[in-house]
């Protein structure tokens, strides 16, 4: 077995490196990447990251000639380029935009969700901007109820970029948020879930934590 050839910066309590992390077991490739632990919060940078990817956020991927790309969805376009599989990202046409709109909507699911995290978790409850969290956490309801009512049939056709995005999304929901309870409102979408979490690769890349 050859060693690995590109190298990711991860945390896998990161929805968007979960994403990463789903999609190489996907399209087996996860032997072709190593893993380089990042621990960082927006106060608590990560210096090696930071020298690779200015912005200071995970995923970033660096690649075997050196160069690093990033965002999760440069990273996820760029290792679907990379396998003999079925893309998981559609090459062109209607169900190109459709499917990375829907991965679009969940990855502002995760927006919302890490920003919560970083303002109930790092600031004293006396400073906590509750009109701001509200707005968050209407954000993600609102994104839940039009997967719920429009995208299930999609999501239920192929396990995909929008797919693993959204269940990367709930997913991360159930570990950092669970009181928002989301399952309540969404009983299909909860039902899609179920069955997708017992895929390998979501096994595989759920967070201990």
């Amino acid at each position: 077995m050859s060693a690995p050839s590109m190298t990711l910066f991860h945390n896998p309590a990161s929805p968007f490196v979960r994403k990463v992390m789903v999609l190489l077991h996907e399209t087996g490739q996860t032997d072709r990447v190593a893993l380089q632990a990042s621990q960082l919060t927006p106060v608590n940078p990560d210096p090696a990251l930071n020298k690779d990817n200015p912005l200071g956020k995970i995923p970033a991927l660096r690649l075997a000639d050196g160069n690093v790309i990033y965002d999760s969805r440069v990273i996820l376009d760029y290792l679907d380029h990379q396998h003999v599989g079925n893309p998981l990202i559609p090459r062109e046409g209607s169900a190109r935009w459709r499917r990375l709109t829907l991965a679009s909507l969940a990855d502002g699911i995760m927006d919302a969700a890490v920003m919560i995290r970083y303002e109930v978790a790092l600031r004293s409850p006396e400073k906590h901007w509750d009109a701001w969290l509200d707005s968050q956490r209407d954000k993600i309801r609102r994104a839940l109820a039009l997967l719920e009512a429009d995208a299930i049939a999609e999501l239920t056709s192929h396990f995909d970029v929008a797919a693993i995005s959204v269940a990367c999304a709930l997913g991360y929901l159930d570990l950092r948020h669970p009181d928002l309870e989301w399952r309540k409102e969404n009983p299909k979408l909860a039902q899609w879930y179920f069955e997708v979490s017992q895929r390998p690769s979501m096994i595989a890349t759920m967070p201990k934590v």
